[in-house]
């Protein structure tokens, strides 16, 4: 797919765009560590939360759910649909807490709740850890769909050596993957790196606003070309059953890839395609929500979602902003990217598609890809190039932010230079940056696949959620439960690697979060019990502090006899489940209404809609904020 001169300066001024919005912000962001890392805590939930969607919108995000659909079919999307219930838990559980903690980076959180050198070591290994170890894992693999994305886009014009074709010049580094690889990271990464260390958080949020906009406008447009190139819907439908059906001939058992839900009476541990096992959706429904760590869905929140709870102006809205976040990342953005991956399959499939596909079949993420490249016009490549440009970018951009901000905080200004001024701090911030910038290029020329740095990140998250959510509401928890939590499960994670289980990839998953987290929980639990608690003056330090429901804390509660007992579980409860069910109604709803079933979408709609009416009424009730430090006469209601 060579670009026209057009294309390239559709792209230049995308990127040039990028540029003046973080110069704009440069003053801003360069006077202190808060305005740098977390907007001076001015952010609207708005814009707040559009950088979270942003953010969870990365390069690789379409070619994940191209791949689940091309395997399990529209239900494989419940790896993260499932992920939902979590979400809508940090909103009503989390959000205000996080913000009332006052804090840089939610790592700075474990000296704030835990005391001693035990919990310095935890604060500087998890700086390292997640800011650099981890981020460079999440950099290289979000990276590495960058480089297939424009392998499959550009790997023509690279074999011919015109990838850069532009008034008579070309040139390229060799064969085509190597040559995207060095686009990456000798232009794309650094790129996004100049404008990160130039405008801080506010330049990352304001581009990612931008870029939200551009990505959503622009894979509508494909899947609404790509669905019409192929002769609308009614073909989609017909050409689906007949490769459903060329497939069972072949002799491999397979399901209605159109179904929302897995066909359960195929049992527990079926092998059949575009349907997940029962086994595997009864995890991600019932477990790994609050199990698993995971970049944008850490249990209780954490991470850059918390980054930007910090950013935010006050309780409510830190509270709108992860509430606007989940709607929008649930409900609002999957459909599209499913049409595609659908239209995908269609074309592409082994096994009756229009046009079969070997490079499909080996590998189907890149369905996504090769759908843009065969059936959009040329006057929307450029854009849907800038567009994927965008994807990457916001990723980028907010991990380098983010990781940045755990070597500064939580490494650098707590063990190694203390005392020393803001600018310097922010200087030091921009230095962290360049190194994540050469740390993500290195990483992702290691990696061989996109699923092999989720896996290896999910793999050994497995177990340590229940302890991220007990440290708000359990004052027995301690700085042992997370260490030995983090351990347990990372060398559970790799010794059962080296285990035969059996089972498909889904099951083989299944199994292994089961047995990870069983293990990983007895053993936090059991350090928790024979290790010593926290010092009732930490405790009440942080009690006073955060103000916690008083579920857990009714002891330390009653050294501060001066503060109101929140008891606010019913209702948290309540709206926790009305979230669930507003957003699940509105992403099925929706999902009615593509596939012109007009009546049930309406009724999912509806029933969307009044669960939102019940959170609006309920927190408007008891108010959005319950306190903020200290509290106040009128706090004394049961909220």
């Amino acid at each position: 797919m060579p670009l026209t001169s057009t294309d390239w300066i559709v792209i230049a001024g995308y990127l040039l765009i990028n540029l003046l919005i973080s110069i704009y912000y440069r003053r801003r962001a360069s006077g202190n560590t808060e305005e740098f890392f977390i907007s001076g805590r001015n952010v609207s939930w708005w814009l707040a939360g559009t950088s979270m969607v942003a953010t969870t919108f990365a390069a690789d995000t379409p070619l994940l759910v191209t791949g689940l659909v091309a395997r399990q079919g529209i239900a494989g999307n419940w790896l993260w649909w499932g992920q939902c219930l979590g979400g809508m838990l940090t909103v009503f559980f989390f959000a205000r807490y996080w913000r009332r903690a006052e804090i840089l980076t939610d790592v700075e959180l474990v000296e704030l709740r835990y005391g001693g050198q035990t919990a310095a070591f935890l604060r500087g290994f998890k700086a390292i850890y997640l800011g650099l170890f981890m981020n460079c894992v999440i950099l290289g693999w979000v990276t590495l769909a960058m480089v297939n994305i424009i392998t499959v886009l550009l790997g023509p014009a690279i074999a011919e050596g015109n990838i850069l074709q532009l008034g008579g010049f070309h040139y390229t580094f060799g064969p085509p993957a190597h040559t995207s690889l060095m686009i990456c990271i000798l232009v794309l990464i650094p790129f996004t790196g100049l404008y990160t260390f130039i405008g801080g958080l506010w330049g990352v949020l304001v581009t990612d606003l931008f870029q939200f906009v551009l990505k959503m406008s622009m894979i509508i447009v494909l899947a609404w070309v790509a669905l019409a190139k192929i002769g609308g819907l009614e073909v989609l439908r017909v050409r689906l059953t007949e490769i459903a059906a060329n497939t069972r001939a072949a002799g491999t058992p397979a399901a209605d890839p159109l179904k929302f839900f897995p066909d359960f009476h195929l049992g527990w541990t079926s092998d059949a395609i575009w349907t997940l096992p029962v086994l595997t959706f009864l995890v991600y429904v019932g477990m790994q929500w609050w199990m698993a760590w995971y970049p944008g869905a850490e249990p209780g929140g954490g991470g850059y979602v918390a980054q930007r709870m910090f950013s935010a102006k006050d309780e409510k809205n830190s509270l709108g902003a992860t509430l606007w976040f989940n709607i929008a990342h649930y409900a609002l953005r999957p459909w599209p990217w499913i049409i595609t991956g659908l239209v995908a399959l269609v074309v592409y499939s082994p096994n009756g598609g229009i046009h079969p596909s070997a490079a499909f079949s080996q590998n189907p993420e890149q369905g996504y890809v090769m759908v843009l490249r065969d059936y959009l016009p040329p006057a929307l490549r450029g854009l849907m190039v800038a567009a994927f440009l965008a994807a990457f970018m916001s990723t980028i951009g907010t991990q380098l932010n983010w990781g940045s901000s755990y070597l500064v905080n939580d490494f650098y200004k707590r063990f190694l230079v203390r005392g020393a001024s803001e600018k310097h701090y922010v200087t030091i911030g921009k230095l962290f940056t360049v190194l994540l910038v050469l740390g993500s290029g290195f990483t992702s020329a290691q990696l061989t696949s996109i699923s092999q740095g989720w896996q290896l990140v999910l793999n050994i998250g497995f177990g340590t959620g229940a302890v991220y959510i007990l440290r708000w509401y359990w004052s027995r928890i301690n700085a042992w439960s997370e260490i030995v939590a983090m351990a347990v499960a990372a060398a559970t994670t790799i010794l059962l690697s080296r285990v035969s289980i059996s089972g498909n990839n889904a099951v083989v998953f299944a199994k292994t979060a089961i047995i990870t987290t069983a293990i990983t929980t007895v053993a936090w639990l059991i350090a928790t019990f024979v290790t010593s608690p926290e010092s009732d003056q930490k405790l009440l330090s942080f009690y006073r502090r955060v103000h916690p429901s008083v579920y857990g804390w009714r002891r330390i509660a009653k050294l501060a006899p001066d503060m109101p007992e929140v008891r606010d579980a019913a209702s948290n409860s309540f709206d926790w489940v009305m979230g669930c069910v507003m957003v699940y109604g509105c992403l099925f709803g929706i999902g009615e209404l593509v596939f012109a079933r007009l009546l049930p979408g309406i009724i999912l709609l509806v029933i969307s809609a009044l669960a939102g009416y019940l959170i609006f009424w309920d927190l408007s009730r008891r108010g959005w904020s319950t306190f903020s430090g200290v509290a106040k006469p009128t706090d004394s209601s049961p909220c």
